[in-house]
């Protein structure tokens, strides 16, 4: 696969400006990386248009350098907390394997998987038992079957009969416990990315339970050596202060754990996805873990995804038709909601960029709603934006398509065909 020499990967948060003129001279959403260059829209010194061109199916692209990048910020802001810490990337965000094996060789981070099916694809990519943490829900007996292979491996309990099933088959061992603190928060406060709030939800064992899950593990002999809770998604700087909350209420069950090394904070970290965003103050998170954790010898586990992958990537469409249906403009693309379900589902937006600007004039610019190709209303990009002149054969670039695109696609009305590519 063609490696290019990467621009510089900045920490800039995103802004939009004009010029004198009118014209606008940088996008919400540009940055040092992911930019115009010539009026022709780049990721990583690539030209999104010509390898959409070449590959001629709907394409997710995606930056090695920028997701290094993130792993990098982030693991100097747990450096902040003077605590040891680990980082296990949340492979449900995107499995394409060059991203796993470039993650697994730079011995930076462990992995997060939720399944035995990805356990065989993280160990393929390079990743040790050790390296790996389970956390799953609704775990059948063959799947514990699969994961027990591997006493080395972290195991994240999320009921009291996943704790029993577990003793039964490996007494004595070390496993982990979820938790839920029933406080919680993801982006925006929003109840579908809260997975811990007042609405009562199936992750993790609350306080109500807790008793019978002590007296379940101490009956097998299994030492809890790992806290876990994941109380969001998506969250940023204007949810911490809910986010701090779940975490006070989740570290509270600390107290009844004396083989305690690890508290597992989840993950759920966020990054802008609309131009009044603000990004995640990493500085104030870390803080917060530092407050909490320094000088108890304990070490902080994090399971990022969306933060490390997301915006390093991108889904390059071509526009089918650019027309006009009573008093709105369609502009069709090529792939839908089916290829990347996040914006639909859980109304994370991907921002769409036209891959050639034609004009950087907004005079020039029309209203117009960005539809993909799945006969569902709800399959749309975006609704009544501001758009430059676009036309059939054109290339858009959704943007923040790194994360929880491709790996929950489907085939929804048999259009599940794309091509991903890492650079």
């Amino acid at each position: 696969m063609p490696r290019a020499n990467h621009w510089p990967i900045g920490d800039e948060e995103p802004v939009i400006s004009a010029s004198a003129e009118g014209l606008v001279d940088q996008f919400w959403w540009e940055r040092s990386d992911l930019c115009y260059k010539q009026n022709r829209l780049h990721l990583a010194g690539y030209d999104l248009g010509k390898l959409a061109a070449h590959a001629n199916a709907p394409l997710y692209v995606y930056s090695l350098a920028r997701i290094e990048a993130k792993l990098d910020r982030l693991l100097d802001a747990l450096a902040t907390t003077k605590c040891d810490h680990r980082i296990f990337y949340a492979m449900k965000a995107n499995r394409f394997a060059p991203i796993l094996k470039m993650m697994a060789a730079s011995g930076k981070c462990g992995v997060d998987i939720c399944s035995p099916g990805e356990m065989d694809l993280a160990l393929e990519c390079g990743f040790q038992p050790h390296q790996i943490s389970f956390t799953g829900t609704g775990v059948s007996n063959r799947d514990l079957d699969r994961i027990c292979t591997y006493p080395e491996m972290t195991i994240n309990c999320d009921t009291i009969g996943m704790i029993r099933r577990i003793g039964q088959r490996q007494p004595g061992r070390s496993i982990g416990i979820r938790v839920n603190p029933r406080l919680g928060t993801g982006y925006g406060d929003s109840d579908i990315l809260t997975y811990s709030g007042g609405r009562t939800t199936k992750f993790g064992i609350y306080r109500e339970q807790w008793a019978e899950a002590l007296e379940t593990a101490r009956s097998f002999g299994l030492k809890i050596e790992t806290l876990h809770f994941h109380v969001g998604c998506g969250y940023l700087t204007r949810e911490l202060q809910s986010w701090q909350a779940a975490f006070d209420a989740a570290c509270a069950f600390m107290s009844d754990l004396p083989d305690l090394k690890t508290v597992n904070i989840g993950g759920g970290l966020g990054l802008p996805h609309r131009e009044e965003d603000d990004a995640l103050d990493l500085e104030k998170w870390s803080g917060i873990l530092r407050s909490k954790f320094q000088g108890r010898g304990i070490v902080i586990a994090a399971e990022p995804g969306d933060f490390l992958v997301k915006d390093a990537g991108v889904l390059v469409l071509s526009v089918t038709d650019a027309e006009t249906k009573r008093d709105t403009l369609f502009i069709s693309l090529d792939g839908g909601f089916n290829l990347h379900p996040e914006p639909a589902f859980y109304d994370l937006p991907c921002a769409p960029a036209a891959c050639v600007l034609k004009s950087r004039a907004p005079s020039d610019w029309q209203r117009a709603t960005i539809a993909g190709n799945i006969n569902e209303a709800l399959d749309l990009w975006g609704e009544d934006i501001a758009f430059p002149p676009t036309q059939e054969g054109d290339f858009v670039a959704l943007i923040n398509a790194g994360g929880y695109g491709s790996a929950m696609s489907s085939n929804h009305c048999m259009r599940g065909v794309f091509q991903e590519t890492a650079i």
